[in-house]
């Protein structure tokens, strides 16, 4: 089986996991580290032992990633708290959104909405052949009609990353 692939057919992010466990580790971190300098300076009190844990807790809500899987014709973003999900074989819309930290926001005709960082699509090519599968889909439709130049874009910085690492490993580059 494939790395990203799981058994019951759909794709997942490869480095969601670690990823995750990295946001685990730095917010304890982060909360121990600030507490311990609060204390060596002599003016930790509960009140203030509590506003550090609370900036840790929050520094986990910011570092941990959103988990993006995909199966036949859908895309799912889970968050803290919900999922999001398009039906990839209906995409009305591609955009990217965003100057410095760029989001790929992808809307399908029943109303549903996604948003991801492209990097997450670089980083696992399983999971940006069932976007591409659907997209292509969806313009056979005629339902895809705005973005399909951003898809195209990101396909061929995909592929041509992709085949750089298939030269290396093969030894010629």
């Amino acid at each position: 089986m494939e790395r990203g692939a799981r058994p019951d057919g759909t794709t997942g992010d490869c480095h969601w996991r670690p990823d995750a466990r990295c946001a685990g580790f730095c917010a304890p971190g982060f909360a121990g580290l600030t507490l311990l300098l609060d204390w060596g300076s002599g003016g930790l009190t509960v009140a203030r032992a509590d506003l550090w844990a609370v900036l840790g807790v929050l520094v986990l809500i910011a570092l941990r990633p959103p988990r993006v899987s995909a199966g036949d014709g859908w895309l799912a973003v889970r968050g803290l708290v919900r999922e999001r999900r398009v039906c990839t074989d209906a995409l009305v819309s591609v955009r990217r959104d965003g100057a410095i930290a760029t989001r790929l926001v992808l809307r399908d005709a029943y109303g549903g909405s996604v948003a991801l960082d492209p990097e997450i699509l670089v980083a696992n090519p399983l999971l940006w052949h069932r976007l591409d599968a659907g997209a292509r889909r969806s313009r056979e439709r005629g339902t895809l009609r705005y973005g399909v130049s951003t898809l195209w874009q990101l396909g061929e910085r995909i592929d041509g990353g992709t085949a750089r690492d298939v030269f290396r490993a093969s030894g010629l580059e």
